[in-house]
C-alpha cells in the first residue's frame, strides 16, 4: 500500500474512532492499554473532554432532549499507538505523535431519538476536523477534512453508519491520498463497522464510566 495513502487511512480511522466520525465517541483511543500511563498532556485532554462526555451520556441515558451540546474536543495520539495501527497496514510511521481537534455540535433531541425509537437514522451536523502531524525533518504538517456522519439505530444500538466525507484541505500528497480513500469510503462504506462499534462502546461502557456524574444531573 502506498505509504501516504496509509497515513490518510490511519487518520481517518483514528478520527472515526474519535469525536467527529461517530459524532460522540469522544473518548475512544487507538490503544486503550496506555490509559494507565497517561502523560500530563493526555490527562489534561481527558479531563477537558470529561464534561462533554458527561453531557452526551446524560442525553443518551436519560433521554434528555432539551437544547444542544457544544464542545471543543482535543485528542493526541502517541507515536507507539500510530506505529501499532499502521503496522497492520504493512507500512512504517516516520513521524512523532499526532494531534486532532474538532468543535463538536450535537442536538440532544437526536441522541434521545436514537435511544427511544425502534429504528431511526440520525444525520449529525457537519464537523470539520483539524489534525497536525510532526516530523523532525518536515516540522508540523496540518490538514483538515469535513464529515457529516449518519448512523442508523435500532432499539438503542447503532447498526449501520456512514461517514459522509466532505472537503479536504491538506498538502498535495496527503490531499490526493485522502481524496482517493474518502471517495472509496463514500462509495462502498468501508468504515461502517468501525463507527458502529465505537458508538455502541461509548453508549454502554464509556457512559458507565461517568454514570455518577450524569446520573447526578438528572
Amino acid at each position: 500500500m502506498n505509504t501516504t495513502k496509509a497515513y490518510a487511512i490511519l487518520f481517518m480511522l483514528g478520527v472515526m474512532a474519535g469525536p467527529a466520525g461517530a459524532a460522540f465517541a469522544a473518548e475512544a483511543t487507538a490503544d486503550s492499554s496506555v490509559d494507565v500511563n497517561l502523560t500530563p498532556q493526555e490527562i489534561a485532554e481527558k479531563e477537558a473532554r470529561k464534561a462533554c462526555k458527561v453531557d452526551i451520556c446524560k442525553a443518551l441515558r436519560t433521554k434528555d432532549a432539551s437544547g444542544d451540546i457544544a464542545c471543543h474536543v482535543i485528542k493526541s495520539w502517541r507515536k507507539e499507538q500510530l506505529v501499532k495501527l499502521v503496522g497492520k497496514l504493512k507500512v512504517t510511521w516516520p513521524y512523532d505523535g499526532a494531534h486532532c481537534s474538532t468543535d463538536l455540535s450535537i442536538k440532544r433531541d437526536d441522541l434521545a431519538r436514537a435511544m427511544m425509537e425502534p429504528k431511526v437514522e440520525i444525520e449529525f451536523q457537519k464537523h470539520t476536523v483539524t489534525c497536525t502531524i510532526v516530523s523532525e525533518k518536515k516540522g508540523v504538517t496540518e490538514f483538515k477534512f469535513d464529515l457529516t456522519p449518519k448512523v442508523t439505530f435500532e432499539n438503542g444500538k447503532a447498526t449501520k453508519a456512514h461517514a459522509n466525507w466532505g472537503k479536504v484541505e491538506a498538502p498535495t500528497l496527503i490531499k490526493s491520498a485522502m481524496w482517493t480513500a474518502t471517495a472509496a469510503d463514500n462509495t462502498v462504506n468501508l468504515l461502517s463497522g468501525t463507527i458502529v462499534d465505537e458508538v455502541n462502546d461509548f453508549v454502554s461502557r464509556r457512559c458507565d464510566e461517568v454514570k455518577d456524574q450524569w446520573a447526578a444531573q438528572h
